[in-house]
């Protein structure tokens, strides 16, 4: 399934390659588009000294876990909610006859790997933050463990949303709210929210399982909630649990899709 999926986005990647100044202009241009959330934050904080009860540092280390697994995602899984319009076409079907998964193809399709630069923007926003915190050494286990969680629930939810075109056909703007929405939530600590929002976040969506949970362990921090303890290290079940959950609602989809005939 890995090599199917490289192969393929190698592909696109090879497609998109020989224009290279658009390929790299692209690059550029996502770097700076995702710099401006980062700008954001240094905004505020030039006009505060807390954001919740969290400092600057401790904004940027869930800042960056999020954006970390969120653009990964975006990278690898997003086309994926390009199912409606291959509904509408009716080249979903071109799809489902081959000998490969309808999910893997859709994934891949005209994967865009210029959206790297966001991943590596990403990266060193988190690789500032821990370098700056002064982290207990013995809770760093938790971070890789964040971070494989966060990309779990983000690709269940981009399925999710996917399967959810099989019902709507067209409304990406429901899938935008599933993924970018969530996205731009989980950028900030959760206790500028209300109390009904967070509840919703952590036992309806698991959203608070990205990085304000397991970010609470790692920063040594209280939940401003007050949620138990043992809430900090329920993620990897969240996320499989959602990950089950999509799997199903996409096989269901796919299984009730009726081609348009064209």
């Amino acid at each position: 399934m890995v090599r199917t999926y490289c192969l393929l986005a190698w592909t696109w990647t090879r497609a998109a390659a020989a224009y290279p100044a658009s390929f790299w202009l692209m690059t550029v241009f996502g770097i700076v588009i995702a710099a401006l959330d980062v700008a954001v934050i240094l905004v505020i904080f030039a006009n505060t000294t807390s954001l919740g009860g969290f400092s600057r540092d401790e904004v940027l280390f869930l800042y960056g876990a999020s954006s970390v697994t969120f653009t990964l995602c975006d990278t690898f899984v997003s086309n994926i909610d390009r199912v409606s319009q291959h509904i509408k076409a009716g080249t979903l079907d071109t799809f489902l006859i081959r000998p490969v998964g309808a999910w893997l193809q859709l994934a891949t399709d005209r994967f865009n790997g210029n959206r790297i630069g966001r991943v590596l923007q990403a990266v060193a926003v988190l690789g500032y933050a821990l370098a700056v915190l002064d982290l207990d050494g013995g809770r760093a286990w938790m971070i890789p463990v964040m971070v494989a969680t966060g990309i779990v629930i983000y690709t269940a939810l981009w399925t999710l949303a996917g399967a959810l075109q099989f019902v709507l056909t067209d409304a990406p703007e429901v899938s935008n709210s599933f993924t970018y929405g969530s996205h731009q939530l989980s950028q900030y600590p959760f206790s500028i929210y209300g109390r009904d929002l967070v509840w919703g976040v952590t036992y309806v969506v698991p959203l608070a399982f990205i990085n304000w949970q397991p970010g609470l362990y790692v920063l040594g921090r209280d939940d401003p909630y007050g949620t138990p303890e043992f809430m900090r290290f329920v993620g990897p079940a969240a996320a499989l649990a959602l990950a089950l959950l999509a799997a199903l609602a996409w096989r269901q989809g796919v299984r009730h899709y009726r081609s348009t005939g064209s």
